[in-house]
């Protein structure tokens, strides 16, 4: 008994991070914000994964906070867009800029540090 209690505390809580997560990624937005000069934050993720939903967390208001900025995220899982990206792992944070990805960084989750990244190549 006390083995599924635990087992739903420890998945519960999961199960919640992983109703939030949805994949934005389009590749004719991307383009299409790239020939516009924005700068693109991509960010990917997985299932179940609190470090990933701590990271979309911190980039949720992203889009409002920088002017001319478009954030996408996606399933890692998609072998496509990871392969397009060059991306392989969850929590891999991407910003493009210019149609050159000028930043990149893994398990990244503090705001303050990502902000400061996003600053330093707008």
């Amino acid at each position: 008994m006390k083995k599924i209690i635990f087992l739903l505390v420890v998945l519960f809580p999961l199960n919640l991070f992983a109703g939030e997560k949805v994949t934005t990624f389009d590749a004719k937005i991307f383009n299409q914000a790239q020939s516009d000069g924005k700068t693109v934050v991509v960010s990917s993720w997985i299932k179940y994964c609190t470090s990933c939903a701590s990271q979309m967390k911190a980039l949720n208001n992203v889009e409002k906070d920088f002017e001319n900025l478009i954030y996408l995220n996606f399933d890692v899982r998609d072998k496509e867009i990871a392969k397009q990206l060059n991306i392989q792992f969850q929590t891999t944070l991407v910003i493009y800029k210019n149609n050159e990805e000028v930043y990149r960084s893994l398990g990244e989750l503090s705001k303050e540090k990502i902000y400061k990244a996003i600053n330093s190549v707008i």
